[in-house]
């Protein structure tokens, strides 16, 4: 079986992904040049936009990981369960959660407030995707890869039922795929 035949279409190339990679690297090494940030990326989702920001910095940086979910197939249960924290100390340091997509903002909003019990001296958001028509808190990003319009994406990290990560791009799923 492809995978890529249950994409309906794609929305955000695997070129574009990477030039823009390149940019958002660029300026999050001009903010913090002199600040050594810690990186937080949410497993699983944000892996793959992680790796590729974080190759293009040019920047001394420490990077962790945290584990939080919200979702049950493709929708939001509106309880955030947070089963992995980072393991560096995080107190007076400049953190950057470098999500996957933004939808509700739920689960980011609880993560933030979180990291934010640890003292850092000052927490960003990075993301490839942003989709505030969904948005349920307000939340925004400094750094934004993409605003999209809703649809359910996967591809590039994202996933459908842990499927569909490795993708290169982001594409709509067909909805016979998520409706069986």
């Amino acid at each position: 079986m492809n995978i890529n035949l249950d994409i309906e279409k794609i929305l955000v190339s695997e070129e574009a992904i990477v030039q823009r990679c390149k940019v958002l690297a660029k300026q999050i090494s001009e903010d913090y040049e002199d600040k050594k940030p810690i990186l937080i990326c949410p497993l699983k989702g944000a892996v793959s936009f992680f790796a590729h920001l974080c190759e293009q910095m040019t920047i001394p940086m420490v990077y962790d990981f945290i584990k939080a979910s919200s979702y049950a197939g493709t929708q939001s249960t509106g309880i955030v369960n947070i089963s992995y924290m980072p393991t560096t100390p995080l107190k007076d340091r400049h953190v950057i959660i470098v999500e996957d997509i933004i939808d509700t903002g739920r689960t980011l909003s609880a993560v933030v407030e979180e990291l934010k019990k640890e003292g850092p001296a000052s927490i960003e958001l990075a993301c490839l995707l942003d989709k505030p028509s969904m948005r349920k808190v307000p939340l925004e990003a400094k750094y934004t890869g993409f605003v999209i319009p809703n649809e359910f994406v996967v591809g590039f990290g994202l996933d459908y039922n842990e499927e569909y990560r490795n993708l290169p791009y982001v594409g709509v799923l067909k909805p016979e795929v998520y409706t069986k």
